[in-house]
């Protein structure tokens, strides 16, 4: 159990960053070359546009082991101590984020859809918050916290349904989630 566990959706979507950049090269060098306008200057300036892309489109590597969140991007990257949370919030924007801040001043954010569908770094993450909550450390973000915990665990379970085959009952198990979620959706 004290393995490094890391997203399994990155390698993916590092790929698909990789070829939307090269594509986008491809084509407007293409365009460019075909109507006798590509030139030394243009070419510097498609493939500027086209490493603008990939640094903005590279997703961030999430790894956690025992008591660590680590998020590391392109530029810049950071961890915390999960057992040293002090808080857990989402921020709202185009796209969400969760903010967590531990006990020694470190900060990092992650998109929560990370750890829906990675349960092992939710399992270490949670279990890290655990122990922050009994310890008196985590002051705000407990509902943040049982929110995604509520959306992991039934995410979980309707794979779980959909892989023995039990799709109907994935539906109802969503709709019922749903039903007696106090947001309503």
């Amino acid at each position: 159990m004290d393995r490094i566990v890391t997203d399994r959706n990155w390698a993916r979507e590092l790929r698909a960053a990789v070829l939307c950049s090269v594509l986008l090269l491809g084509l407007v060098t293409t365009i460019d070359a075909a109507n006798s306008t590509l030139s030394p200057a243009r070419g510097v300036l498609w493939t500027g546009l086209t490493l603008l892309l990939y640094v903005v489109l590279h997703p961030p590597r999430v790894t956690a082991g025992p008591g660590r969140l680590a998020v590391r991007g392109l530029l810049r990257g950071g961890h915390v101590c999960t057992d040293l949370l002090v808080s857990v919030r989402r921020a709202e924007g185009i796209t969400p984020r969760l903010v967590l801040r531990d006990a020694l001043g470190a900060r990092v954010e992650l998109d929560p859809k990370v750890l829906t569908s990675n349960p092992v770094l939710w399992h270490r993450l949670e279990t890290g918050a655990r122990r922050a909550r009994a310890s008196g450390l985590l002051v705000a973000g407990d509902a943040v916290l049982r929110e995604l915990g509520d959306h992991v665990d039934g995410d979980g379970a309707r794979e779980l349904l959909r892989a023995a085959g039990l799709e109907g009952q994935a539906r109802e198990h969503g709709a019922r989630a749903r039903r007696s979620s106090p947001s309503g959706d």
